[in-house]
């Protein structure tokens, strides 16, 4: 089995690779920090498994186009993709936006996400086989202050992975949206611009999700008999019942 994971340099992507490793399979992982990616390629591969580093930027999609084009034959049957490259950017009304903060959230949520899936997904249609998992979000679901630009990329996920899954039906190809609420990785430390203080914040006084807790959630996604598909998941801490209320100690 073979899995193709964007931004697998940390947070959930890290983690899944590592939860996949352990589970016999093998990788190609993907990120923009090389030096990242070859020290988790070395971790990786003590699990006895095959792993593949592709050093590019998902916003580019002639990167992307040349990373996958470049993938050796017996890479190519990959089974599971995980759309996991994302980032928040800024807390801004709409009238104050960064265009630079917005730039980024639309060129790395919405159209890298479909430049690996228009790459990757013509592999597995020959095939016959496959799964694609895109990492959402509860900003897919609802909205709130401040988060207008991330929200709306977050639903255009969402509309993809409905959209993709009716595409694939007659291909064999299942699709899975996850969408986490409050997870602790590099997500809030990315969108206070590395305000290590402002970061911690949104997660004072709860026990947030973490990369692991949604790495086990693809695995069991991925494992389930091939007549099963879960469309749609969205996964919570426990203190967390919307993507504004929680109950903090």
């Amino acid at each position: 089995m073979i899995a193709f994971i964007t931004g697998a340099t940390a947070g959930i992507g890290k983690a899944t690779a590592e939860l996949f490793a352990q589970n016999s399979y093998n990788l190609v992982i993907t990120g923009r920090r090389a030096d990242r990616l070859t020290e988790l390629k070395t971790s990786l591969e003590k699990n006895g498994v095959q792993v593949l580093a592709l050093n590019f930027d998902v916003r580019n999609n002639l990167e992307v186009e040349n990373a996958v084009n470049s993938l050796p034959e017996n890479w190519k049957k990959i089974d599971v993709l995980v759309n996991n490259a994302g980032l928040a950017v800024g807390l801004n009304h709409v009238q104050d936006g960064v265009l630079d903060d917005w730039e980024r959230m639309i060129d790395t949520n919405i159209k890298g996400l479909l430049y690996v899936t228009r790459a990757v997904s013509p592999l597995m249609i020959e095939r016959g086989q496959g799964h694609i998992i895109n990492i959402g979000s509860v900003a897919g679901k609802e909205v709130y202050e401040n988060g207008n630009v991330y929200c709306a990329t977050k639903h255009a996920v969402d509309a993809l992975g409905r959209a993709m899954r009716i595409d694939m039906l007659k291909h064999g190809i299942k699709v899975t949206n996850i969408c986490p609420g409050a997870a602790e990785t590099e997500f809030s430390l990315v969108r206070f611009k590395n305000d290590e203080q402002k970061a911690k914040q949104p997660y004072i006084g709860i026990e947030p999700l973490t990369g692991e807790d949604i790495a086990r959630t693809i695995l069991f996604v991925v494992s389930q008999p091939k007549h099963v598909c879960i469309n749609d998941l969205l996964i919570m801490p426990t203190a967390q019942a919307n993507g504004t209320t929680f109950f903090r100690k």
